[in-house]
């Protein structure tokens, strides 16, 4: 049994050594993992642009990506390897609103040049490295 200041030492010495174990793994993941997952060299001016337009528009209050925002709407993180260019531009600068599967998609009526926008920053998130996340559905044969 430990008396009271024997346990007070090993709480404290074990917060600290778990403490910088974390700091180690967090730096770890913030120098090396995290650049060399999200391909920062691919980032663009229409890429920003296209993530400019996502926050402005509020994308998130329907849809989720890499996991975060909303769940009402399909999760778009790879939307682009899904359904391709055409059919993310066709959604974006339609007029008219419309529902797919009953749920009621804005229109938006974006311009040619900001649905590239958007499309590119969606390309981008898609090329993300996230261990497997999203998981593909297991279909029965």
């Amino acid at each position: 049994m430990l008396s009271k200041s024997q346990a007070k030492v090993f709480f404290l010495g074990g917060t600290i050594v778990t403490f910088i174990i974390f700091l180690g793994l967090s730096w770890h993941s913030l120098s090396s993992e995290v650049p060399k997952r999200t391909h920062e060299e691919n980032l663009s001016a229409k890429v920003i642009r296209g993530k400019v337009l996502w926050e402005k528009n509020n994308c998130m209050g329907c849809h989720t990506i890499l996991g975060e925002g909303a769940y009402y709407a399909p999760e778009l993180t790879k939307v682009y390897e899904r359904r391709g260019e055409g059919y993310i531009t066709a959604v974006l600068t339609t007029k008219a609103p419309w529902q797919p599967r009953g749920r009621k998609m804005v229109a938006y009526g974006f311009s040619a040049t900001d649905a590239a926008d958007l499309i590119g920053f969606l390309k981008w998130i898609g090329e993300t490295d996230l261990n497997g996340f999203p998981p593909k559905p297991a279909y029965k044969k």
